[in-house]
Formats: C-alpha cells, structure tokens, sequence
C-alpha cells in the first residue's frame, strides 16, 4: 500500500491539521517538519483526485491546535528560564492525555499500525526545543543538560530543573582531627538544640568536629559560582586523626544551581586554599563533568601510607625485620574494625599488603611505611584489633602495637583514573 493510499485514508477523517498528518508518515519521508510533510500530501492527494487543494479550516481534532503553538510553547520556556545561567538545555514534554488519545484514535481509523510515525510529544520536544535553542544561543543535550525545562502543554506552565555543576581537584590535610565531610552530632541529629537548649555534646554547632575538609574547601566554590549549596564527594577517605599528604587525594565539589558555570580555576584554588588557612590545601582544581563523581567514588586505588607505631614491650630490628617480610605481599583477612562497627557491615575482607617497610626509632618505636590495596585498614594490620586481623604486626611480634599517627602519603593510580579530558569542561 503507498503512502499516497494511506494519506488519503488519514485525511477522510479531516479536521487534521497538516502536523498531525505528517506525524502518521515521520518514519517514511524525511528532511520536512511533519507541517511541511502533512502539507505535501495533502497537495498531492488533491492532484491525485483532480480537485482543488483546501487546506483545513476547523481546528484539528487531534491535537486541538497545540502543533500550531509552537511558536508560544517556545516562548513559555525561554521565560522560564530568563533567570538561569546555562550553556546546555533540554526540553521535554507533557502532552494532554486527550491528545496522545486521539492520535491513537487517528492511526486506527487510517488503518496504521499503532507506532507508525511518531508522537506529538516527540514533535513538541523537536520543534520548540529548536526556537529555545535559537532565542538562548545554547547548545541541546540529550544526556545531561545545565538546565531541562519540561512543558506542560494543557496546564501552559514549564518546570525548571538546573542541574549541578563540578568542581575537579586534590587535596591535602595538614592538621588532624579534621573529617572529610560534615558530621552532624549524633544526639540532636545536627539542629545543634536538645530540649531548647544548646546540645551540650556539640556546644550547639550541630557538628562533632567545628571543621571538615568540605567545610574549608565547599564555600569557595560555592561562592564563586553563586550556588545554593554544595555536596562533597571524595576518592575514599582518611581517618579523622590522619594526614593527607603526596599528592593529594581527588575530589569532586558539586554546587546546586550556579549562576556561574565557568570560574576562574587558578582563581578558584587560590580563594580555597586562603580559605582553608593552611589547614587543607588544594591543586589541581578543574571543572568537570558530571561522569567525574562517579570516577572519584568508584576509585579503588591503593594507597601509601607512613605510621608512627607504638609497642608495648622492647623489640629488636631483627624481630621487626621478619615480621614486616612476613607481611610484605601478604594477603590480609580483616573482620569489620571495632572502631568502625558501629557504622559498618560486620564482615570480612581480603586486602593486599603490596609493600611495607619499616625501622626501629628506639626499642619501642618504628616508623612504617605501608602500600596496601584500598580498603586496607592500616592501624588494624599494626594492631591485630583482638584478633580481627589476620595476620598483623603486633600478632607476629607477640606484642601490643598501636599506631599514634598516621600519614597518607600517597593514593597511588589517580593521575591514570583521571587523565581523561573527557571528564573535563576545559
């Protein structure tokens, strides 16, 4: 059957709008808005039949005039998103029921299949997403836009959702006792009251810790992209009472709706690190995509580390030398630390101590070094945590052994993980 049969078929059941007749035949011809297409064949179903084309007067039964709105629908999103500040859009659709209802109704009049063609609201997308991008001068993307404005055709309203942008860098911890991300006091839940009172356990800040890497790095960024809030995400992280140094370890600010998407980057990390007063330093700072929160999170890099270790009786270098052969290389069973358990899964993990060294600094000090797989839990591969893991430092001396500090000095594979520009915006 020819597409000129089927035309005729679509346009016995007139008032259609030439839109709505070109929607029924958008897989067949191509290179026409469906108006251009609907037109077409309503001019060559007139030739065909020898009479004179008469395009309709009445309003289209199907899409009760909204594919002539276009223009309008266009004009509803820009001021939509007059107040927004965007390189990227997208825009989507809600059709009325009614509408999706009678075109449905068309095809099976017409004797179509039921997907023939496509729907008004792919149509609706297209066409006003091409004037919002000539009105804004912005670019269309289909994955991950700076703004996404959904038209709700029958209400005439537009939806705003701005999305997030990114934040790119390394940091260092050069002062302990700073977490990596806010912690909120556990007894008032972080409202930093308890009964109208100042919470006592955290002197009413709502934090257990008045500092965090997020806290003297996220408002910088914030500020300078004129954001509404910032979430933090980092490639693993420190103890509390650890430094992080080398290098750094990656990181990943995310600001909620930026006014401005493209900071000065050299500028940015100066305001940071004069923020941070010496406390957390940062380099490396670039904006990125947001395929990069999920390369930061899913970073399983192994790790350097140097520890001050502690013993509770004399050990000789001879002892210490055999125990860290013992361990070099060695595979590791760690149960759930009981420092950590009462906020982790209790259960057993392998890791890999792939180097470690160490010396005496008197009888009853060393220094250590260890590279171990991520995951690797340092102070318990020194202490043994009562047995927990397997084997340890202390275990193989037959004596206590507590780590006193302990230092990052290396998250090792970062510079492979993110050497990708395509996780970058420059």
């Amino acid at each position: 059957m020819t597409i000129l049969e089927d035309a005729k078929r679509v346009l016995a059941e007139d008032p259609v709008c030439d839109a709505c007749v070109g929607r029924c035949f958008a897989d067949r011809s191509f290179g026409l808005t469906n108006a251009e297409r609907g037109r077409a064949l309503r001019t060559a179903v007139a030739l065909d039949d020898d009479e004179p084309y008469e395009p309709p007067e009445e309003t289209c039964w199907v899409c009760e005039g909204a594919a002539q709105r276009f223009d309008e629908f266009a004009d509803l999103v820009v001021d939509a998103l007059a107040d927004e500040h965007f390189d990227t859009y997208q825009v989507g659709t809600r059709a009325p029921p009614l509408v999706e209802e009678n075109e449905a109704m068309l095809r099976d009049l017409a004797g179509l299949e039921a997907d023939a063609g496509e729907r008004f609201k792919s149509e609706c997308n297209r066409e006003v997403g091409k004037r919002v991008g000539r009105a804004t001068g912005a670019d269309v993307d289909f994955s991950r836009p700076d703004v996404l404005a959904v038209l709700d055709v029958e209400a005439e309203t537009v939806e705003v959702t701005v999305n997030s942008a990114f934040v790119y860098g390394r940091y260092r911890k050069l002062e302990r006792g700073i977490p990596q991300t806010k912690w909120p006091c556990s007894d008032c839940n972080g409202t930093g009251t308890l009964v109208d009172s100042p919470c006592p356990h955290c002197d009413g800040t709502g934090y257990l810790y008045p500092e965090s890497v997020e806290q003297l790095t996220a408002p910088p960024v914030v500020e300078a992209m004129g954001g509404t809030e910032a979430s933090f995400h980092g490639a693993g992280r420190e103890d509390i009472d650890a430094l992080m140094l080398g290098t750094g370890r990656p990181f990943v600010v995310e600001v909620e709706r930026p006014r401005d998407r493209h900071p000065d980057t050299d500028d940015l990390e100066a305001a940071i690190n004069e923020y941070a007063e010496g406390k957390v330093e940062v380099e490396g700072v670039r904006l990125a995509s947001y395929e990069m929160v999920e390369r930061v999170k899913e970073l399983d890099a192994r790790k350097r580390y140097r520890a001050q270790v502690e013993f509770d009786a004399p050990v000789d270098a001879a002892a210490l030398r055999a125990a860290i052969d013992e361990l070099d290389g060695a595979t590791i069973e760690q149960e759930t630390p009981q420092r950590v358990s009462h906020r982790r899964a209790e259960k057993v993990r392998t890791r890999t101590v792939y180097d470690i060294d160490g010396e005496l600094t008197d009888d009853a000090h060393a220094v250590v070094e260890i590279e171990g797989e991520g995951g690797l839990y340092v102070k318990e591969l020194v202490s043994g945590d009562d047995g927990r893991t397997e084997p340890s430092l202390a275990g193989l001396l037959g004596v206590g052994a507590t780590v006193t500090a302990l230092d990052v000095v290396a998250v090792e594979g970062e510079d492979e993980a993110f050497e990708d520009e395509a996780f970058f915006l420059e």
